[in-house]
Parts: C-alpha cells; structure tokens; sequence
C-alpha cells in the first residue's frame, strides 16, 4: 500500500474513531442526564401524590381512585399504595409503550431510574407508603432524537474534515510526485528540475534531487563534451576541419545507400596544384592559408543546403558532396569563380583544377569515384596547358527529369489511392540472431504495369508535391496489416516534411485507433534531422504516439546528436547510427573509441541504440564489442540467410 494511502487511511481511522468516540460519550452523558431526570420526577411525583392521599382521611377507596386518576394522567410503569406492613394495598401497572426508538438501542442504552416513594398519613397516624415509576420509553425517544442530531451534525464536520485531508493531502503528495516523476525521468534520461515546495522536509528532498538531478546532467555534458572531441579527433582534418577522406567515402557509401534524397546526386572534387611545389616556394604556413581558403569555400554550400559533405581526400585534393540534381555543374563553376578571385593573392602559380560528375544515386561509390577522378584528372591535364582555373564537367546521358511534376504527382496519388505498392523488409537483430524488428521501405508501382520503385526513385517528388504524409499513412497502414497477419513488429520511415503536415498526426491517431493491438509493434523512424529542423512537432507526436504503444526513433543518426540538450525531452526509444559512422570501425581504434563513447551517452538517457548498414563481419563483431542493442545491413540480411 502506498504512503499517501496509508496517511488517507490513517486519517479516516481518526476521524471515525473521534466520531464514534463524540456521539458515544455525548448518549452515555445525556443518558446519564435522563436518568436523573427521570429519578428526580419520580420522587417529585411520588412526594406530590403522597401529600393529596394524606388528605383523604385514609378512605381507602378515595386513595385507590385518586391512585388510578394518577396512573391514567401519567406514563408509568407502575404506581403502588403499601401499608404500613410493606404488603401491597393496590396496585395500578401496565406495558411500557414501544416508542419512537428502536429496540436495539433500547437494549444497547438502557435506561434505569429509581422508583419514587412517599409516606402516607392520616392524622398523626402512618397509613403506608406510595410507590411509583415512570416509564422510560420517552426518555430514549428524547435520546435517541438527540443522538441523532448530533450524529448528523459531527458527519458534516467529519466530511467537511476528509475534504480538507483530502486537499492537504493533495498538497503534500504534489512535491512527493513530482520528486518521483524527477527520479523516472533520470532513468528515462530526462534532467528536469522541480520547484521546491514550502513544507521544510519535503523541501528539503526536493532540494537534494534538483542537486543529483543538476550533477548527472552536468556529467552527462561532460561526457558529451569529450565525445565532440573525439569525434574532431577521429572524424575530421586536423588543419581544415573538415571530414578526413575515410570518413567522407564512409559518408558518401552511406548518402548513396539511403532510400531518402533525390535520384541524382552531384560531386565535385578540388585540387590544389603542384603542392610540394607551392610549400617550397611559398612555405608550409602559406600553403596551409591557401587550403584553408579553399575550404573557406567549399563550406559555404553545407552551412546553406542541408546533407551536403566536404572532405578532404589527401594533401591537396577535396571533395564536396552534393545531395541534389542539376547543381553541380553551377557549383563548380561558382567555386572557380570563388577562388579565382581570392587564391592569386598568394602569389603566382596557385591554381586549382575542378571536376564535377552529376550521376544516378544507385550507382555504386566506385563509379562515383572513378568518374570524379576522371573530370578531375582532365580538368588538371587542361590546366597545364591553360593556366589558371578549369573545370571539367560530367553528366550521366541519362540524367535528367523524364517527366514533368504533375505527371510524378498525378502518379503517386494514384499510387497511393490504389494502394498498388509494398514493403521491402530487411531484419534488424540483435547478437544472439534473434529479429529485433524488420524495417521497411516502401516500394511504389506508379505505373499500373510498372516496376515497384524503390523511395529514392520518387521520394524527392513526393516531398516537392506535398506528399509525403500521404504516402507515410500508406506504408503505415501496410505495416499495421502485416503485423496484425504475424505479430512481427516492423519499422517505418517517416518523412521529416511529414511532420510539418498539420493534417498528418491527426490522420495517424485515427489509423492507430483502427489496429489497437498491432500498434503496440510499430516502430516510426524519423530523419535526424526531425530533431533538428522540426523539434517541438517531435515532441508532439511523442506525446500523442507513445500512449498507444508506438515507439520513435532517430535514423541515420551522427553529428546531429551533438545538440544533446534536445535528447533529454524527445521522449525517443531508440536511435540508429548512422553507416558513415560504423564502416571501417573494425580497423581504426579511435572510430571504435567513438562509437562505445556514443553508446555510452545513448544509454545514459535510456536509449537502445541500433547500427545501419553493416556490410562486413569484421565491422559486426567491433560494433557488438562496442555494445549495441542491434545491427542492420546487408551483412546482417546475408547472415540470416545463411
């Protein structure tokens, strides 16, 4: 039984107890008080008829009719004329009327008083005595009225107590629950501080939790902090900044490997050349101002359009990648102009050569690579006979829109009205082999006799018509069927523009309303950037999703969680780290280090935390070492397929 309802039973037992003490020792008193009453009127009426007999003269019948008119006027138990002997002369007695009182409190409150007796006298002479009683019915009936009234009246006070109580106790138990919703939240991984209240003890513990609450946030900061660090020291350049090349290729795999972001994608590489020959010339600290100018450039399109990357390849090669179609040919151009304006301040013999590709995303990172190095490698040819600053341009013949948007809208809303789509499944497990959950992409066919295309194929137009909660609600209600067919709990991506959709999460709820039970196993997935971009809708959708069982979770997480303080109220399950993060973890020590930092700080706030995109053995078994909840990828898939 809990505190608060032992003190509710515990004030309940006191006010009864006074209760029934105040109405008990209120009927003894004024029961004692009838008594006397009625002890007082029998010796009064016994005195008064005594004193009309003796002025008979002893006639008996006068005494016998005087002692009869008594007992008719009166209520008695019995009136009695004793001789002078003591033996009974005449008598007048009859059954005590029942009352108004019940009988139970007649038994429980008897009611006893001494008869009243008077001499008689004829003359000088004694004649006998004369006895008599009342009856007490009346005198119950009186208490038992009076008990009543006082009943009543100390149940108004008593309910009028409770209230009170009751709204004490409500007072009390405010700090105490709040102290325990602070104490949850910890483990829930949420540093909020309460109010203290006015009560000095409870103020007391309220000050005490607000000071652990304060400390484990400051060294969840601190451990956060570190974290940043090592991921500058691991991740990025140590003279630009920017990412080092096995981590920009790890974050280009991944870009290429989303089902998010546009069909086609740019990239562009920057070489700075002749290096050796500049740092003899110039001097290492010139040459190290010129590759800071260069990416003083090249960081201008990532702070302005959002998924972009830039890398830095080797001494004077960097890249840049782009997550948009038909801009990567004017961003090659601009950053020539960009630096041939700024680079000759150095001295002669700066120059840059620029090759920039704009290809399919399904095409793997090698073609990427090797078509980037090719522009590259003919733009720098070009130079040396030109001089200065060349760009080489390359497009894919196949690159391009091959429809308008109206026609791509008009698509997927049939699509989506005709339900002509499914869900690809792909297992996320955790190290015993045991399915976590499946996640899965939503293909669309939007062509009657078409393929099913996979989301990076569409997804961009979806999102440019204002789609995306459409199509969302689609794959939802796809994965509600097919957990109500086997009870397999499964993941859906949920678009960051979904959630700007004001009709969305209402729309949702009525979905979830319709599979109460295949809901408790849905799991959304939303972008980081949905923590980012569009925070207070995440919150909400937390506050209206989790009550029905759903859990939430971040995708493609990496630098973004950086914003920690945003984690502490997000009400998220679970976070997946992102590929660019895990590949290649297995042979460097520092991304390791990274990565059992990041689980670390995850699983500070009560988070499970799951690896994307685990495509070697290798990789799998450091990431186990580094304790995540779960992987998924294609090696995962394969292993299960074993």
């Amino acid at each position: 039984m809990s505190l608060m309802r032992q003190i509710a039973w515990l004030v309940l037992g006191v006010v009864l107890a006074s209760l029934v003490g105040a109405v008990g020792l209120s009927t003894l008193s004024l029961r004692q008080l009838m008594q006397t009453q009625l002890a007082l009127k029998n010796a009064d009426n016994a005195q008064a008829l005594a004193l009309a007999l003796s002025q008979q003269g002893g006639d008996a019948e006068l005494i016998k009719l005087l002692i009869s008119a008594q007992y008719d006027t009166g209520a008695y138990e019995f009136v009695r004329w004793r001789g002078a002997q003591g033996e009974t002369l005449f008598e007048r007695t009859g059954a005590a009327k029942p009352g108004q009182s019940p009988a139970w409190f007649r038994e429980l409150v008897p009611m006893e008083a001494a008869p009243g007796v008077a001499q008689l006298s004829s003359g000088w002479n004694a004649i006998g005595s004369v006895e008599l009683k009342s009856h007490s019915s009346y005198a119950h009936d009186t208490l038992w009225l009076a008990s009543r009234r006082l009943l009543a009246w100390l149940l108004v006070v008593g309910i009028a107590a409770a209230v009170v109580a009751w709204a004490g106790l409500r007072r009390i138990r405010r700090p105490l629950d709040a102290a325990v919703a602070q104490a949850e939240g910890v483990l829930a991984g949420s540093y909020g501080q309460v109010a203290e209240p006015r009560v000095p003890e409870l103020q007391r513990l309220t000050r005490a939790m607000n000071a652990m609450v304060q400390r484990v946030r400051d060294l969840f900061e601190a451990q956060a902090g570190q974290l940043l660090v090592l991921r500058e020291q691991v991740h990025h350049d140590p003279l630009t900044g920017v990412s080092t090349r096995k981590h920009f290729l790890a974050e280009l795999d991944a870009a290429l490997q989303r089902d998010d972001g546009p069909a086609v994608a740019g990239l562009v590489l920057v070489r700075l050349r002749d290096l050796s020959g500049l740092n003899a010339r110039l001097g290492r600290a010139a040459v190290d101002d010129v590759l800071l100018t260069i990416v003083t450039a090249l960081q201008a399109y990532p702070e302005s359009v959002s998924g972009c990357r830039v890398g830095r390849l080797n001494g004077g090669d960097f890249a840049l990648w782009l997550p948009a179609d038909g801009v990567a040919a004017e961003t090659a151009h601009a950053l020539s102009d960009a630096l041939r304006a700024s680079l000759p301040a150095f001295g002669p013999g700066v120059q840059v050569a620029l090759g920039a590709i704009e290809l399919p995303r399904e095409r793997p990172s090698s073609v990427w690579l090797g078509e980037a190095d090719a522009a590259l490698a003919r733009a720098e040819h070009l130079s040396e006979s030109r001089g200065g600053f060349v760009v080489d341009i390359v497009a894919d013949p196949g690159v391009g829109r091959e429809q308008g948007e109206g026609l791509w809208r008009a698509q997927l809303q049939e699509a989506v009205t005709r339900e002509r789509g499914r869900l690809v499944e792909f297992p996320v497990r955790d190290r015993g082999g045991h399915v976590l959950h499946l996640e899965c992409p939503l293909q669309l066919q939007l062509q009657p006799d078409g393929e099913l295309l996979p989301a990076a194929a569409w997804l961009p137009f979806a999102a440019r018509s204002r789609l995306t909660a459409a199509v969302d609600l689609f794959a939802v209600r796809l994965a509600l069927k097919a957990i109500a067919g086997d009870g397999q709990a499964r993941c859906i991506n949920v678009a960051p523009a979904s959630l700007a959709d004001a009709s969305f999460l209402p729309q949702l709820r009525d979905l979830l309303g319709q599979w109460p039970q295949a809901t408790r196993a849905l799991l959304l997935d939303l972008a980081e950037a949905a923590a980012t971009e569009h925070f207070e809708r995440l919150l909400e959708l937390g506050v209206q999703l989790r009550p029905l069982g759903v859990k939430l979770g971040l995708e493609h997480a990496g630098a973004g969680l950086a914003q920690v303080e945003r984690l502490y109220q997000a009400g998220l399950d679970y976070v997946k780290l992102d590929a660019s993060v895990l590949l290649g973890v297995a042979g460097e020590a520092g991304r390791a280090a990274f990565v059992r930092g990041m689980v670390i700080m995850l699983r500070s706030l009560a988070l499970k935390v799951y690896g994307e995109g685990v495509v070697d053995e290798m990789d799998a078994q450091a990431l186990w070492d580094c304790e995540l909840d779960g992987l998924t990828g294609p090696w995962v898939t394969a292993s299960l397929h074993r």
